[in-house]
């Protein structure tokens, strides 16, 4: 038969696959009969890939576990399937259906088929597929009562509170519920910071994630990369037992014995192409895997969006407050730290040591080199500053200036701290502050201790430039 000829007559990404079903009722591997033109993938194959020929093993060219269960559920019930996903850097509407061999007619195959009980049988599944980078929501909502049903109540669920955590822990509960999962948890992955945040039905798990990845000798970001990986393109892995984990990443087979997990599903959460998250779950109730497959290429959707909303928001606010060179807090966030003191919305701590550091000599250096040079002298100074007092809340006050809060701390440590930062400037050859210290107890104001330390640091500046004349560009620009 010339599969070739008769594909390229199906419009759409189409291609051709059968496996033999053996007499013990097993499946032996797809093997891949015959594609069209119009097949993106297998016309854009990467350089060493094998040459094709008819009948050559599916997996000599992709590895996507969930791909194959389709192929071999619509071909051995003869069921239509329909799926859409997420994979391959974009959307991915697929059609299989089950067919005869091409060129015989259905109802004599069929009658020979079914006489042949105890024999091995050849069957055949066409794959027609259309690709597109945006999702389309008209082919999103092409899905059974139950799935629509189980996709609305974890929308609830994801929709209660304003408040994110718990709406993913919310979410998470009720995903566990509709596999018959023993656990779930909804991994989020900042890939700008590269933060993961390990979220089941009882809240934030951070120290599992922690201890998780440490098993596996990695960073939770680097854990998520490798899970990342083991999805070879897909979008998902729903395994009824760990066999594939086992061959591709043993480290985390090992794991996942040790926690006692039988099987797994893993999706990958993506907003516009990017990766934000996984929804994860273990031991779950394998019978179900094409409802829960459905569920959760929906339910993957809806949450991609929650958690980039998050991370907008979480950016935004960060801009708002973080100094974006120095990456200290910034002017911003002093005031509303300022604000929430004299307002009585915050109580003055019962001690509190205040730092004024102005950094000497920068407008020299931004005459002379250049306002890159001067940046790069500001970040090294923050640096300074994030050692000797990292444990205590900094501000980049603005230009040159920096103001340091050390709510609590004692007056000799705060001396003590002080004179460290001196020492670390005195071994930098371009750095030097003037310092301003206050420590107050007992009533006080903290807009006058402010006003303290200020004038103190400036008494400290006139006497840096009354030794170091030459470095006071103040008095030229003055004159």
């Amino acid at each position: 038969m010339d599969y070739k000829s008769w594909i390229e007559n199906v419009e759409g990404w189409a291609s051709l696959y059968a496996f033999d079903i053996l007499p013990d009722g097993t499946y032996s591997e797809i093997r891949l009969l015959a594609y069209n033109s119009q097949n993106f993938f297998m016309t854009h194959l990467p350089p060493g890939a094998p040459e094709f020929y008819p009948g050559i093993p599916y997996r000599s060219y992709f590895t996507d576990l969930n791909f194959e269960s389709f192929v071999y559920k619509c071909a051995s019930t003869h069921e239509p399937l329909y799926s859409y996903v997420n994979a391959r850097g974009g959307w991915l509407k697929g059609l299989y259906l089950s067919i005869t061999e091409p060129g015989t007619v259905s109802a004599q195959v069929a009658a020979e088929l079914s006489q042949k009980e105890n024999e091995m049988k050849t069957v055949y599944c066409l794959y027609v597929a259309t690709f597109s980078p945006d999702v389309k929501s008209d082919n999103m909502a092409q899905r059974p009562a139950e799935v629509a049903n189980a996709v609305m109540d974890i929308s609830v669920k994801l929709h209660e509170t304003q408040d994110f955590y718990q709406a993913m822990s919310a979410a998470a509960g009720e995903i566990m519920e509709f596999c018959g999962a023993e656990r779930c948890t909804v991994l989020t992955v900042n890939m700008s910071n590269q933060r993961c945040c390990f979220i089941n039905d009882k809240g934030i798990q951070q120290e599992f994630l922690d201890g998780f990845a440490a098993e596996m000798g990695c960073t939770p970001f680097e854990l998520a990369m490798h899970w990342e990986e083991d999805l070879a393109m897909s979008d998902c892995l729903l395994l009824s037992d760990l066999e594939v984990i086992k061959e591709r990443d043993p480290q985390w087979y090992k794991s996942l014995c040790l926690h006692g997990i039988r099987n797994i599903i893993l999706y990958a959460v993506r907003c516009n192409n990017r990766l934000v998250g996984f929804i994860w779950a273990a031991n779950y109730d394998t019978t179900r895997q094409m409802q829960i497959k459905e569920t959760l290429e929906l339910t993957a959707f809806m949450i991609a969006a929650v958690i980039a909303n998050h991370q907008l928001v979480s950016r935004l606010e960060e801009k708002s407050t973080i100094d974006g060179l120095t990456q200290v807090s910034n002017r911003n966030a002093m005031n509303e730290r300022v604000d929430g003191f004299t307002s009585g919305a915050v109580a003055l701590p019962a001690v509190m040591g205040i730092i004024f550091a102005d950094l000497n000599g920068l407008k020299t250096v931004n005459d002379d080199d250049g306002h890159d040079a001067g940046d790069r002298l500001l970040y090294r100074a923050a640096s300074l500053l994030k050692i000797a007092f990292g444990d205590y809340e900094i501000y980049r006050a603005g230009g040159d200036e920096f103001v340091i809060f050390c709510p609590g701390i004692a007056e000799d440590k705060l001396e003590r701290l002080a004179a460290e930062l001196r020492a670390l400037a005195d071994s930098t050859p371009d750095i030097s502050f003037a310092l301003g210290v206050e420590y107050c107890t007992g009533e006080y104001e903290i807009c006058r201790a402010m006003q303290n330390a200020d004038g103190k640091m400036y008494k400290d500046k006139e006497e840096y430039y009354r030794l170091h004349p030459e470095k006071d560009r103040r008095r030229k620009s003055r004159g």
